[in-house]
């Protein structure tokens, strides 16, 4: 599988940001096993160090869990604590900056619902998330 990476993010945090959308996205369920660090590493070209960095990083978020001679593992309520998570970081960091950045050019509520109509039923639901 191909898979472009940005270059402004180190990759095992895109990595990392990669599993938190799939997550988010129930396509991985707790208890759910994930492919193992050299699977992971040949699929996408990347460095298997990288990979278990990712790994590692969500294991210390309470995300993943590592079962000695398994592999790793969607941990029991990972998705409620990354929801939580990703909530605080959109309202606490990228919110003030999207809000200084909508009053610096001058936008109008009207003018951002107008621009947007495909987005106010989610909205509306409470299912829209940042991405991870």
């Amino acid at each position: 599988m191909q898979h472009h990476w940005n270059e402004r993010d180190p990759i095992f945090l895109q990595i990392r940001d990669l599993i938190v959308r799939m997550v988010l996205g129930d396509s991985l369920k707790t208890e759910e096993q994930l492919p193992s660090v050299r699977q992971v590493a040949a699929e996408y070209a990347v460095n298997p160090i990288t990979v278990m960095k990712a790994y590692q990083l969500l294991a210390d978020e309470g995300v993943l869990e590592k079962r000695r001679g398994l592999g790793m593992f969607i941990q029991a309520g990972a998705r409620e604590r990354l929801l939580a998570q990703e909530r605080k970081q959109f309202l606490e960091v990228d919110w003030p900056r999207i809000r200084q950045r909508i009053q610096a050019l001058g936008l109008s509520t009207g003018e951002l619902l107008a621009a947007a109509p495909a987005a106010a039923p989610t909205a509306a639901k409470g299912e829209g998330t940042r991405h991870a």
